[in-house]
């Protein structure tokens, strides 16, 4: 089945903001692919205000959010894989949900890591030698 994640991000968004909210996201900047201001990233996150009237050009598909914003005057354009999104909420009260982040190859790993313990480990060709 594929990601429940972009769905679930669409409809706290549409939530927060028919409720006349305002929408931040929380994002692991480390994230590949992850293209953000770097001069706003503190300990490898990013909280972001994705308010329909802060942002331009805003897209949120199925498998990143894009949109342009403006950081210290200059207008920067954002990139974040609905991956690296760690929550989203309403700065007013607070209220969201929030994600866990898995980063690819952690994935990967922990897959190859899973299947080499079901599997017994291969040894050698059997050999046959004589005991005195």
């Amino acid at each position: 089945m594929t990601s429940n994640k972009p769905y679930l991000l669409r409809a706290f968004f549409d939530w927060i903001v028919d409720n006349q909210l305002t929408p931040y996201i929380s994002v692991d900047a480390l994230y590949p692919g992850v293209n953000v201001p770097q001069a706003y990233v503190t300990d490898g996150q990013i909280v972001l205000n994705i308010a329909p009237v802060s942002v331009g050009g805003f897209a949120m598909g199925q498998e990143q959010i894009e949109f342009n914003a403006r950081f210290g005057g200059k207008l920067e354009h954002l990139i974040i894989p609905n991956e690296a999104v760690a929550a989203i909420y309403a700065r007013e009260n607070g209220v969201g949900t929030s994600f866990e982040v898995n980063y690819p190859e952690l994935a990967e790993a922990e897959e190859s890591t899973t299947e080499s313990q079901q599997k017994p480990p291969k040894k050698g060709k059997p050999s046959l030698s004589i005991v005195k």
